[in-house]
């Protein structure tokens, strides 16, 4: 009796010792322990993923993944039966494969080490915003335009024009070749004289309120009779919310960042 009862007391021990090395494999191919350890770096990399795009991890997403890995050691296995671990070309391939793990392992490390900072961020969000500030005195104009092929044209709209300007939006709809703003009348709306091209930008800071250019302007799109219907001061854009361009925003420092120090490290490298 005291027997029976030593061997049941044994298999209890061997059991819960087994556990927790059964708790640390995914499953058991072919006799061989597929270690939990490669689904939980696998799960970690699907959820950095998931972070980076904003969205969840789906709950069947584990299964998935755990099916992946029990189908990788089976095709595995089958590979190392054939023996296409020891060709040449599967060293090298190991090798770059090798490479390119220690790699993202360094710039994990060095990312770790030098983080970019909410300080950092709000510095360089503060840059852009400024960038895009314009300068002192400068203007924004609200104008229309007539586009013609021909020089001829352009200076027979004019001088019609000059008759009865109300004609223009008339003139614009039936004859401007903008496909845009040709159907508004030849309205380009409110803009920046930067916005345009050099020819175009040049007439018409030339121009006040309510005036038309008494030359046609040419570019490389044809003729342009030009009109300014209202001048105001330039004003910057709205800018986003910090917050919400936050993550862009660091994602483009941390680049960055990455980027000049691969640039140092391989300034100090002897390259021969």
């Amino acid at each position: 009796m005291k027997k029976q009862t030593l061997a049941a007391a044994a298999a209890l021990l061997a059991a819960a010792l087994a556990l927790p090395a059964v708790a640390q494999n995914v499953a058991v191919v072919n006799g061989k322990p597929v270690p939990k350890a490669r689904l939980d770096t696998l799960q970690a990399q699907v959820k950095q993923q998931a972070e980076r795009t904003g969205r969840p991890v789906p709950p069947e997403v584990e299964q998935q993944l755990r099916d992946e890995i029990i189908t990788r050691e089976v095709l595995a296995q089958e590979a190392e039966r054939r023996g296409l671990e020891g060709t040449p070309d599967f060293r090298v391939k190991m090798e770059l494969m090798r490479q390119n793990v220690l790699i993202g392992e360094l710039f994990a490390d060095y990312q770790k080490n030098n983080p970019v900072t909410d300080a950092d961020t709000k510095a360089e969000y503060d840059r852009l915003v400024a960038s895009h500030t314009p300068p002192p005195g400068a203007k924004e104009y609200k104008a229309r335009h007539i586009l013609v092929e021909k020089e001829d044209d352009a200076k027979a709209i004019i001088a019609q024009l000059k008759k009865d300007p109300k004609k223009f939006d008339d003139i614009a709809k039936k004859q401007s070749k903008d496909p845009g703003s040709g159907k508004q009348g030849g309205d380009l709306g409110w803009a920046n004289p930067s916005g345009y091209v050099p020819e175009f930008a040049e007439a018409l800071k030339k121009l006040g309120k309510g005036q038309m250019t008494d030359a046609p302007v040419k570019s490389q799109f044809g003729w342009h009779i030009i009109r300014v219907d209202d001048v105001r001061d330039a004003k910057a854009p709205e800018p986003p919310a910090f917050e919400s361009v936050k993550p862009q925003i660091e994602q483009q420092l941390q680049q960055q960042k990455l980027a000049k120090f691969q640039e140092e490290l391989r300034a100090k490298a002897k390259i021969e």
